[in-house]
């Protein structure tokens, strides 16, 4: 049997604990043995298992209940299994698959998380009906390791579910798990259906084709399927869907199957099934690479698709993104398919819709009229959206503070008269104005109306004053004593915050309807039978609420009548939303919906339907002047990078899939709410969006060899091959010319490919051969689509082939270009005849003429100069082949002659040097890093370091033909939490204790030195792999002492001639020089000339320029308190503080170049108005050897709830001026960072835009994607990185990974203090009271959040009594992962989450309150999250610094990056001395 690729010989699974025979001498820890089962998508863990409360046990009427599954195996013990058997087997029914917080999870989700089983265990084998009564319920156990299907012989799958204890044949899922169990089943059922097609032993014919496979497993399906639709076509899709799965299946059984049987895994169908598979992925999810074999994205040279045992973490966490997407959307299939047929809309019309609410009826229970005043200016919401079509449920969510609500005349008008529900044909007109800001998830109190819903003074509400367009609906969420209030335009969703005084007693009856409400709900909830409490008999109750009641209307029941009846809307829709069914359907709503309709006001048609922007109606549209401080400005771009994006969104628009998608749907009728199933909640699902069909055009009228195979040479030999072979340059095959240095169209798997020849030779047979290596087409790269369709790639895949092989030939040529920002125009020429040319030769059908210009490495993950010295030589050899043959060479283990040192993993050992071990391998414990968990640092423990002090060469063979000795160095943690506190993090102890290890155990070298030699250039937090050593440690007895004299250890040689030279100068270094001293700095003059745009605070600037390569020089921010913070830390750079459109503007104006610049006017005046001292210091092409920045991360961040908005498309769009600015300065070195989603922002076409601008350029590019916590910040940020270098210069590598434990504290406090005396900015945003009193109530434990309150009511200083729990956070958390981390606290020996730019407990991410005091985090703590030191400065208010800290790059991973450019750099001088 193979389990995820491994024999079953070699599954070590624990045995099952022993449990005692009974009073009959049976034994109970009998077991059975599973039958042959395929494959499985397993993956093993060793994490710790954490059950939760949920998991009690509950008594039911049929089963015994238990909580340990060891139990139930004891219970559940056949008395004939024999007692030799290896594994227990029992068979489960009602089953659930869910998490550790109990919420049902598909099958596959066993691959990347934690899942539990609820279910009832029965023995295993057939038993009767009496025997299934004796099964045993137990209440989530496992985890489930793997799952597995066998059956294949007998024609029905059986699905197996395996703990660490048992196997388990799965039955019946429980009721409300069969839809999602029965969808992995048909998976099942159709993986065997295919093996009876194809498999000899059941009868198939493995030789059938992919059409007629389809049309029989379809027709077997359809007839035996009763999970989803029997449509011939849907259940082809879905066999298409699940090729790779069915592949998998099937390919796992080959090490069981018979040895005349086929091996199912070449089966040429099952290749098909696959491959059909994959050719509808890449049509539905735009992947980063075109093709998966050499399509991948690779960091740090290691590919994230490689499976070895030695992955990070960080690539074991892409691969787990990748893993959960694919489960996501099988998921998104199921529901599709199960999605039920939504019933005749017309046939619902006629008694469906929604009850207007009229002016005369709620009149008495508002204001006299009044009308809107607002002599501010206010800015049209419709600059902040463009012209496009979007689903209402789309839009995006924003806040709306100060607001007030009037019709065309400005006349207060309420909320009311609106509808609660997308309606069609609405004559009511209400428009809006307030300040926007973006949507903090905040809610009124109910008993206290007048509280802002921010918990900030009025002050300090920051906002963009607009007038909105016109509100077509309105919504209320709720809770015991809260509620939120949302309106939606066209333009987006707006969370009403608190209203303007003018407007405040119009919005009064809307809350107070609320309350209302919510007493109703007390008084049914009182009732042992609340479904028969009449609306007279409510009416009643309502009417004798006391007068101090939040709820009191009158004791008037004729008042209190008209009341409920005129808001009957409002009341009717929040009970559609109260969790109770009783409740929902109560007589008192029925009896409520009945006196509205008997009203016969106009009942408006609800209709889902897309929204097309067109113009704002709002009569303060017409008032002047209406301006906007934070007004969107076109993006200013030279005419290269308006041409690459230009001509790609006119050929690939990536709106149109959108608005395709649900158009058939547009006009559909939607049900009421109280008729909706409960698995209604699916149907929203969005489709899945395919992906832009390529038109990359193939070769065209490749000059073929016309059937003839005879080939000659043409020349005379050049030489011989290293295994004597004759060399030739040039070949007549058929009637084609083949030479080195050009191409050739080779066929493999019956597509056609070109191959670049390297050489030709002829073997000592005659057989005439060719090597050549891979071009690679653009649109197979990581390009896909943005690739120029002519550009073709160098690859390292090469191989040989004979002549005869050869289809034909293409018109290629390397393509070099002078490069510099003088030479721009001239390129710019080139590239427009080129093009022209290329044009004219399409229009005339004659074959494409293709050009290579770069190396692609997606083991590298970029794009390199071409190896020029090294193509096309004809010497015989290759330089792909040399790589692979030096790859291979760095996995030997190789002994060296002399037998004191040996190579391994490509690195060099010898007897003294200082090595690093992994942990497991000295201490043989893997529990240790138990709690850590990926994307986090939790857990993490650091490499042991060792001195090698012998290797013993052993006599017998085994899997080495040596070991290693080694004596142990410890580290402070390894002795006390107390003394790691204390110590320097690169302090080790010496210590007699030794251990032999395998060479593979190695990990690398590093130094150990005495104090004395440690660099006095101490950078945080990169150590340089250096150590020192002064004391002894002696861990038996726990003590610590100075080394005695008698022990003389071989530290490290000291190669650092500066250091030699100041001890020598000066004699012994005191502790105090070495440790103080400053750091040497390198020369401002030799450092890169550097512009920052989008400088932010300065993050990146601080960690490059620590790392001594760039001195920055200029920097450009829009937002003014985010400049001060820059100019500030950095008073040398000349600081502009405008729009980069502008700045590019003015730069091209003063150039002369203002013809080659597309800016708009407002970029233009704006640019004409910069003063001359302004001017005077513009940057010109020429004075910047790298730039580099972020452009505005929020359109691209899935933190940031602008993200669908128009105005977050405009934000985006500054990476066209970004990328202007590397096009027209045309520095030595491009940086562009930001967040990690900006590779699949826009389905991936922004990254792969970017990347094709940066190579139209001629610069060498490399992308990835860097985990900020595995460079020293105490938090988990991972960001998205793209490194540019001209095509003479040296691509930077990226930085190595260093992890290290998070306790040396002091350690962290004396490197980020510095000489800091007073610590600045150790302030904290205010809460309210009530969350005040929340964050009282939260455990000071890690990881305690709002699930840790209490169920209690609390009474605030005005007297209102209110729920400690937020009403909406336990009755929506299974939707949203149980608010984990909401009010929740940090952990001392954890790390922070994503830094954001407003932490606050209801936010997106709520974790942030201290670990011990009752408060949010700092501003500082919040900066030294980032790693910036306790000297850096903010600027602005609170909210402006920490929206400064949460927008800028983690310096200690600008450092790092930083120090890879500078090798670069210097690797550059090397090679040019």
């Amino acid at each position: 049997m193979v389990r995820n690729g491994t024999k079953a010989g070699e599954q070590k699974k624990r045995p099952l604990p022993e449990i005692k025979a009974d009073s009959d001498g049976e034994d109970l820890s009998t077991r059975h043995t599973r039958p042959k089962r395929a494959a499985a998508c397993t993956n093993f863990k060793e994490k710790s298992v954490r059950i939760s409360e949920k998991s009690a046990t509950v008594e039911t009427k049929q089963h015994q209940t238990v909580e340990d599954e060891v139990v139930a195996l004891h219970f559940t013990a056949s008395p004939q299994g024999g007692g030799d058997e290896p594994r227990q087997t029992r068979r489960l029914t009602d089953f659930i698959l869910h998490d550790e917080y109990g919420v049902p999870q598909p099958v596959a989700m066993v691959e990347i998380g934690d899942i539990f089983v609820t279910g009832v265990i029965l023995p295993s084998g057939e038993c009767d009906d009496k025997e299934k009564g004796k099964g045993v319920k137990c209440d989530g156990f496992g985890r489930v390791e793997n799952w597995s299907i066998s059956g294949y012989d007998d024609g029905y799958p059986v699905v197996w579910f395996s703990t660490e204890l048992a196997d388990y044949d799965c039955g019946k899922p429980a009721t409300s798990y069969k839809k999602m169990y029965d969808y992995f089943y048909q998976k099942a059922f159709a993986s065997v259906e295919v093996y009876k097609r194809v498999a000899k032993s059941a009868g198939g014919d493995s030789g059938v084709s992919l059409d007629e496979l389809l049309v029989a497993v379809s027709r077997s399906m359809s007839l035996e399927s009763k999970c989803f639709s029997t449509d011939f076509l849907v259940i082809r899709n879905f066999l298409i869907r699940q090729g790779e799965f069915i592949y998998n299946q099937l390919a796992g059984l080959d090490e069981t199957a018979k040895k005349d049987e086929a091996s199912f895994a070449e089966i040429p169908v099952l290749v098909a099934l696959r491959d059909e598979n994959s050719r509808l992925d890449n049509g539905a999810v735009i992947q980063m690479e075109g093709r998966p074999s050499n399509g991948v994205l690779r960091i740090d040279g290691v590919s994230e698709a490689a499976k070895c045992e030695a992955l990070t973490s960080d690539q074991e966490m892409v691969d787990e993104d990748q893993r959960y997407a694919r489960i996501m959307q099988d998921e998104e299939d199921r529901k599709t398919m199960q999605r039920p047929k939504r019933k005749n809309g017309a046939a619902l019309a006629s008694n469906k819709g929604y009850v207007k609410t009229t002016e005369d009826e709620i009149a008495g229970d508002y204001p006299l009229p009044a009308y809107y005043k607002n002599f501010k200016d206010e800015a049209d919401e419709l600059i902040v959206a463009d012209d496009y079509e979007v689903n209402y449920e789309d839009l995006p969510r924003r806040m709306l503070h100060n607001w007030a609500l009037y019709n065309s005349d400005s006349r207060f008008i309420s909320l009311e008269l609106l509808p609660m529900k997308p309606c069609a044909d609405i004559d009511v007109t209400i428009f809006g104005s307030g300040l926007m800001a973006e949507d903090g998830g905040f809610w009124f109190g109910l008993d206290d109306p007048d509280t802002s819903t921010s918990g900030q003074p009025k002050k300090d509400l920051e906002g963009m004053p607009v007038f909105l367009s016109q509100i077509k609906e309105w919504m209320i969420e709720w809770g015991c004593s809260t509620i939120s209030i949302s309106i939606r335009t066209d333009v987006a969703w707006y969370r009403l915050g608190k209203p303007s005084k003018q407007y405040a007693p119009w919005f009064e009856p809307v809350l107070k309807t609320a309350r209302v409400t919510i007493g109703i709900f007390g008084l049914l909830e009182e009732q042992t039978r609340m479904s028969k409490l009449s609306f007279e008999d409510v009416t009643k109750r309502v009417s004798e609420f006391q007068k101090n009641d939040k709820a009191f209307i009158s004791s008037d029941r004729l008042a209190v009548n008209r009341f409920l009846v005129g808001h009957g809307q409002i009341i009717l829709q929040m009970f559609s939303e109260f969790p109770k069914k009783d409740i929902q359907r109560c007589s008192f709503v029925s009896d409520l919906a009945r006196k509205r309709a008997e009203r016969h006001n106009t009942r408006w048609t609800i209709k889902k339907k897309k929204i097309l922007f067109k113009v704002n109606c709002n009569p303060r549209a017409g008032m002047a002047p209406v301006v906007s401080k934070r007004k969107a400005m076109q993006a200013t771009t030279t005419r290269l990078i308006n041409r690459i994006w230009g001509e790609f969104y006119s050929n690939y628009s990536p709106e149109e899939p959108v608005q395709a998608v649900g158009a058939e749907n547009e006009e559909e009728e939607v049900e009421e709410e109280g008729e909706i199933e409960e698995d209604d909640a699916e149907e929203t699902v969005p489709e899945p969006v395919e992906e832009v069909e390529k038109s990359h055009t193939p070769l065209k009228k490749i000059r073929g060899v016309s059937g003839k195979t005879e080939s000659s040479w043409s020349g005379e030999s050049l030489g011989k091959t290293s295994a004597g072979e004759p060399l030739y340059r040039q070949a007549l095959v058929g009637e084609e010319i083949v030479a080195v240095g050009g191409a050739v169209v080779l066929e493999d798997d019956g597509n056609e490919v070109i191959y670049f020849v390297e050489y030709m030779f002829e073997k000592s047979n005659n057989c005439k051969m060719l090597h050549g290596r891979l071009l690679q087409r653009g649109c197979d790269t990581v390009l896909g689509n943005a690739a120029n369709e002519r550009e073709l790639f160098l690859t390292n895949e090469c191989k040989t082939v004979s002549l005869k092989e050869i289809k034909g030939t293409v018109s290629f040529e390397i393509r070099s270009r002078p490069w510099g920002h003088q030479f721009r125009k001239e390129n710019t020429t080139a590239d427009k005849l080129d093009r022209a040319r290329a044009e004219e030769r399409k229009t005339k059908d004659l074959p494409t003429e293709y050009f290579c210009k770069s190396l692609y490495s997606p083991e590298r993950g970029g794009f390199f100069s071409l190896p020029l010295n090294d193509m096309g030589c004809a010497s015989g050899t290759c330089s792909s082949c040399r790589i692979r043959e030096d790859e291979e060479k760095k996995t030997e283990i190789k002994l060296n002659s002399s037998k004191t040192g040996f190579s391994c993993n490509g690195v060099d050992y010898s007897v003294d040097d200082y090595v690093y071990v992994k942990p497991e391998d000295i201490d043989g414990s893997k529990e240790a890093n138990g709690r850590f968990k990926s994307g986090r640092n939790i857990g993490l423990r650091p490499f042991v370091v060792c001195q090698i002090l012998e290797i013993i060469v052993l006599k017998e063979s085994r899997k080495a033909s040596f070991e290693v000795k080694v004596r142990r160095l410890y580290r402070p943690e390894d002795v006390s939490d107390e003394k790691a506190y204390a110590s320097d993090i690169q302090e080790l102890y010496y210590s007699e204790d030794t251990d032999v290890l395998q060479p593979e155990a190695l990990e690398g070298r590093c130094e150990v030195r005495k104090k004395i030699d440690m660099p006095s250039r101490r950078e945080y937090p990169i150590s340089d792999n250096i150590f020192f050593c002064e004391q002894i440690y002696d861990p038996s007895k726990g003590s610590l002492k100075q080394l005695p004299v008698n022990i003389k250890p071989k530290y490290t040689t000291v190669k650092d001639e500066a250091l030699l030279r100041k001890r020598k100068g000066k004699g012994l270094v005191t502790e105090t020089d070495s440790v103080t001293d400053k750091p040497e700095e390198v020369s401002k003059e030799t450092r890169l000339a550097t512009l920052d745009i989008f400088a932010g605070c300065g993050g990146l600037s601080q960690g490059l320029e620590q790392a001594g390569v760039s001195a920055t020089k200029w920097a450009i921010e829009y937002e003014e308190p985010a400049g001060k913070a820059f100019r500030k830390n950095h008073p040398e750079t000349t600081v502009f503080v405008d729009n980069c459109n502008v700045i590019l503007r003015a730069i091209m104006e003063k150039c002369g170049d203002q013809d080659e610049c597309i800016s708009t006017k407002e970029a233009n005046e704006l640019a004409e108005k910069l003063d001359e001292d302004q001017k005077r210091t513009l940057p010109l092409p020429g004075q910047v050897d790298f730039i580099n920045g972020g452009p505005p991360c929020q359109g691209f961040s899935g933190m940031n709830r602008f993200n669908q908005s128009s105005w977050s498309k405009v934000q985006c769009e500054m990476i066209l001026a970004f990328l202007s600015f590397a096009d027209y300065f045309r520095p030595r070195y491009f940086l562009l960072e930001n967040v990690r989603t900006f590779v699949s922002f826009n389905k991936g076409q922004t990254f792969q835009l970017t990347l094709a601008s940066l190579l139209e350029m001629g610069y060498q590019v490399r992308f990835g994607i860097l985990e900020a916590g595995a460079y020293g910040v105490s938090q988990s940020r991972k960001r998205a990185f793209i490194w540019a270098a001209a095509p003479d210069e040296v691509l930077p590598e990226w930085p190595e990974p260093m992890h290290y434990k998070a306790q040396p504290i002091s350690w962290f406090q004396k490197e980020i203090r510095g000489d800091n005396i007073a610590l600045t900015d150790h302030i904290c945003k205010e809460m309210n009271e009530l969350n005040l009193i929340r964050c009282k109530k939260i455990p000071k434990r890690p990881g305690a959040d709002w699930r840790d309150l209490p169920e209690e009511k609390v009474t605030l200083s005005k007297g209102q009594v209110v729920d400690l729990i937020p009403w909406c956070l336990p009755n929506t958390a299974k939707r949203h992962n149980q608010w984990k981390g909401l009010f929740g606290r940090l952990d001392w020996e954890g790390n922070f989450p994503t830094s954001i730019t407003d932490p606050q407990p209801m936010g997106k991410v709520g974790m942030c309150f201290h670990p011990d005091q009752d408060r949010i985090i700092t501003v500082r703590e919040c900066a030294r999250s980032q790693g910036f030191p306790d000297s850096y400065v903010f600027q602005g208010n609170i909210i402006h610094k920490h929206r400064q800290i949460g927008n800028a790059v983690p310096p200690p991973l600008a450092f790092a990056l930083g120090r890879k450019l500078k090798e670069a750099v210097q690797l550059k001088v090397t090679k040019t001395n």
